[in-house]
């Protein structure tokens, strides 16, 4: 994915209003709309403009792609850093296709539905709009359940019509058991209604910082385990310490490395609760160390053994 500079694009400064860009964008289709212009490559340019618009013109995708820094050339190779979004709270829907950049930037922002109106001119009464955020945890949270004062940056435009970030807190119940991408509705803490229409919802999308030790698959919880020679060959009970409390692992003998061990139902607690999935890891004792190689050297001599027998039949 290439980078794309959506304020040269439409030749405005980054700290431009958001009137100059409304007239740039005017200025720019008046020129490029593939209806009145007669340059070659209008139909490409009036996307682009479109594409730059629809970002820069809107206050919650502007503050967004202004997260994203000012040190990128346009047409270099660019990814967006892992959860360069957890934290915004936007609102509304954007199905417009403009391209792999936007759908990478903005594809998954405010999926929420609009604001509805029932009744006359007189009395009007409209839902307020859902708002939507994503937020990074703990896996410890998934594990043990916690409540959580997050903070959520919302976009704002001021009087001058200039984008800056608003920040609010909040507390979050994170019940024990949930698991990546699942949504937690705040019921009546989105968008407020009109008249006597209720106030939106706010759904949090929960992901989950990376861990030192885990990984997380649904329920199933994921660990390499490093075990000695000795522990793999003759068997041994491990201790492993799991967000707080130890289990004892057996390793039966002969275990080789790269084999799974499957512990059911200690992995995320939950209504059906997850598996912890041990990746065995063997791990030898330095050769430099000289009682290792007098072993290793031992063994060499005394054990017929040939782990790539099989690969010569």
């Amino acid at each position: 994915m290439q980078y794309k500079d959506y304020y040269q694009i439409l030749g405005v400064a980054r700290d431009a209003l958001q009137s100059d860009i409304k007239k740039a964008f005017r200025k720019l289709a008046r020129k490029f709309h593939p209806d009145v212009s007669k340059e070659a490559d209008a139909e490409t340019r009036m996307k682009e403009i479109n594409e730059a618009y629809a970002v820069l013109y809107d206050t919650e995708k502007r503050a967004a792609y202004d997260q994203l820094g000012q040190n990128h050339q346009p047409g270099e190779e660019f990814q967006p850093p892992p959860n360069w979004d957890a934290g915004f709270e936007f609102t509304g829907a954007d199905s417009a296709d403009y391209g792999s950049f936007f759908s990478e930037l903005f594809g998954r922002m405010g999926t929420g539905r609009k604001q509805t109106a029932a009744g006359d001119s007189r009395h009007f009464d409209s839902h307020g709009e859902d708002h939507h955020a994503k937020i990074m945890l703990d896996l410890e949270d998934a594990f043990h359940g916690a409540t959580r004062q997050i903070t959520l940056r919302t976009p704002r435009m001021d009087a001058q019509g200039r984008v800056g970030l608003v920040e609010h807190s909040l507390n979050v119940k994170i019940p024990q058991g949930v698991y990546e991408n699942q949504i937690i509705r705040l019921a009546g803490q989105g968008g407020p209604g009109m008249g006597n229409g209720k106030a939106g919802d706010l759904l949090l999308e929960l992901h989950f910082n990376p861990h030192p030790q885990f990984r997380i698959d649904g329920s199933n919880l994921y660990m390499k385990l490093s075990v000695t020679p000795w522990e793999a060959a003759l068997g041994a009970l491990i201790p492993i310490s799991l967000f707080g409390s130890e289990l004892k692992v057996r390793i039966p003998a002969d275990t080789q490395s790269g084999q799974q061990l499957r512990l059911r139902g200690k992995g995320i607690p939950s209504k059906t609760p997850g598996d912890l999935i041990l990746d065995i890891q063997l791990v030898l004792p330095s050769s430099t160390n000289p009682k290792a190689r007098e072993i290793y050297e031992r063994m060499a001599s005394e054990l017929a053994f040939d782990p790539r027998a099989t690969h010569r039949r």
